[in-house]
C-alpha cells in the first residue's frame, strides 16, 4: 500500500505531463494575475506573480531530473499565464523552462525546469506601490561561486593578457591565486616622502542602487533610476579594473534585486576596501537639482532631508520583495555589526574627496557630505559612501543622466575621488573577517 508521501510524489511527476493549454472558454476564478516577471541573474533567479487577491503556495523539489514543483492555491489558470511561460530566457543560469496547468479547482501548479540544484525561498508579499500582492519564488544556486575567488582569478586572467604570449603558463593555477591572495596580507612597505604604498590587490565594491522588482526613482521621462546608476557603476568597474593593483565588484551586474544587508555582506565577504553605492535622486517637484554625497551617522541625521533619504532608501527592501524571516535573522545580526567611529571618519574623507570631483562635472546639491542611517553603508570595516548623482526628477537632470556623455564625467569624477583619497589614505594590509 503506497504511503502518503509516496503518492504525492506520484502527483507531482506526473506534472511532468501538464502542458498550457488556454482558449476563450477559460475563465479565472478567484484571484486574477495582473503580472508574471522572470528575473535572471547569477545569484539566483527570482520568478513573480502579482495579483489582485493573496495566493497561497506549496512547493517541492524533485531531484531528477531536477526541478520545483509549485501548487498555488486561490488561483484558476488563466491567459496572463501564457506570458510567464516565454518569459524564460535561454540563458537563465537556473531556469530551463516553466510548465503551467491546472492541477484541481482553484490550484494552479508551476512546473519549474531547473538548470542546476537550487535552494528555493518560496514566499508571499504584502501589496506596496507600485505592486499589489506578490507570490515570490527565488531559486538560489546551492553550490554558489566564491566571489573573492573568482574576482582574484578574473584579475590573474587580465594579468596575464597583458603579458607576453610566449610566457608559460603558471605550473600551478591555485598556488598563483594563493600567493595573489597573500599579497592582499602583505605588511606595508615605507617609501620615504612618497608616503606608505602597499602592491595587494585594492578591491572596490560599487553598488548600484535598487534593480529587479525595485525600479528606484522614475524620472517625468520615464527613466528609470537602476538602469542609469547600472551605467555608471560600469563604467566606473572600466576605470578601477584598467589600475594595475585595483579590481571593481559590483553588488549586482544586471538587472535583480539585492537586499540591502545583501550589499553590505557581499563587500564584506571580498574584503572590499571600499564601498560606494550609487543612486539618483528624487523630490516630489521637478526643482531640486544637483548631487549629493551621504555616510553613515552615529548621532541621527545631520539634516531632515537627509534623514528622509535615507528612510527613504532604507524601504527599498520593501519595494524589491525580501522574505521577511531571513531579513529579520540578518537585521538582528546587523545589530552586531555597529559601524565604528574610525569607518565613519574614513568615509567622510572619501565622500569629502568624491564630492569635490563630481562638482566639478555638475551642480551640487548640497555643498558638504551629509549623514544618516542609511541601512547600506553599514560596513563596520569598510570605508562607505552612497552618491546621489543628480536628480532623476528634474527633467533637465533626467536627460543628463541618460547621456553617455555625461555619465562617462560622473564615473571619471567617482574615479578621481577614489585616487585622492587612496592618495592621502593609502590601503593598509590587514587581515579583516570574511
Amino acid at each position: 500500500m503506497s504511503t502518503r508521501p509516496d503518492r504525492q510524489r506520484r502527483r507531482l511527476l506526473q506534472a511532468g505531463g501538464v502542458v498550457l493549454l488556454l482558449g476563450a472558454r477559460e475563465i479565472a476564478y478567484g484571484a486574477e494575475i495582473l503580472a508574471v516577471r522572470v528575473w535572471p541573474a547569477k545569484d539566483y533567479t527570482r520568478v513573480t506573480l502579482e495579483s489582485n487577491e493573496p495566493i497561497r503556495a506549496r512547493h517541492i523539489l524533485i531531484a531528477d531530473p531536477p526541478r520545483l514543483a509549485v501548487d498555488i492555491t486561490g488561483l484558476e489558470l488563466q491567459p496572463a499565464l501564457r506570458e510567464l511561460v516565454a518569459k524564460v530566457k535561454a540563458d537563465d543560469p537556473n531556469i530551463a523552462g516553466i510548465r503551467v496547468g491546472q492541477n484541481a479547482p482553484g490550484v494552479v501548479r508551476l512546473v519549474i525546469d531547473l538548470k542546476q540544484a537550487v535552494a528555493p525561498q518560496v514566499f508571499s508579499l504584502k501589496p506596496v506601490e507600485p505592486y499589489q500582492h506578490r507570490l515570490v519564488m527565488d531559486l538560489y544556486p546551492t553550490v554558489a561561486q566564491d566571489p573573492l575567488e573568482a574576482l582574484i582569478a578574473e584579475k590573474l586572467q587580465a594579468r596575464g593578457r597583458t603579458e607576453s604570449m610566449a610566457t608559460e603558463p603558471p605550473a600551478d593555477p591555485l598556488g598563483e591565486l594563493m600567493a595573489e591572495q597573500a599579497r592582499r596580507s602583505a605588511q606595508t612597505q615605507p617609501q620615504g616622502a612618497a608616503g606608505n604604498k602597499t602592491d595587494r590587490l585594492i578591491i572596490v565594491a560599487l553598488d548600484p542602487g535598487h534593480g529587479g522588482e525595485d525600479p528606484g526613482a522614475i524620472g517625468p521621462g520615464g527613466t528609470r533610476e537602476k538602469d542609469v546608476v547600472l551605467q555608471v557603476a560600469q563604467l566606473l568597474r572600466e576605470r578601477i579594473n584598467a589600475r594595475p593593483n585595483m579590481r571593481a565588484y559590483l553588488t549586482r551586474d544586471g538587472d535583480f534585486f539585492v537586499p540591502l544587508h545583501v550589499r553590505v555582506q557581499k563587500a564584506r565577504r571580498v574584503q572590499a576596501d571600499l564601498f560606494i553605492s550609487i543612486h539618483a535622486d528624487a523630490f516630489f517637484t521637478p526643482r531640486p537639482q544637483g548631487a549629493s554625497v551621504f555616510v553613515l551617522s552615529e548621532r541621527g541625521a545631520t539634516s531632515n532631508a537627509a534623514r528622509w533619504l535615507a528612510d527613504k532608501e532604507n524601504a527599498a527592501d520593501g519595494v524589491g520583495g525580501v522574505n521577511i524571516p531571513v531579513r529579520d535573522n540578518a537585521v538582528r545580526q546587523a545589530l552586531l555589526d555597529m559601524s565604528t567611529t574610525a569607518q565613519i571618519n574614513d568615509s567622510l574623507q572619501l565622500g569629502g574627496a568624491m564630492l569635490g570631483e563630481i562638482g566639478r562635472v555638475g551642480k551640487l546639491h548640497k555643498l558638504r557630505v551629509e549623514q544618516a542611517g542609511f541601512a547600506v553603508l553599514k560596513a563596520p570595516d569598510i570605508p562607505s559612501v552612497l552618491v546621489e548623482t543628480a536628480f532623476i526628477s528634474n527633467p533637465d537632470e533626467e536627460i543628463r543622466l541618460r547621456n553617455p556623455a555625461f555619465q562617462t564625467q560622473l564615473a571619471d569624477a567617482l574615479m578621481r575621488g577614489i585616487e585622492r583619497y587612496f592618495a592621502r589614505n593609502p590601503p593598509l594590509a590587514r587581515n579583516r573577517p570574511m
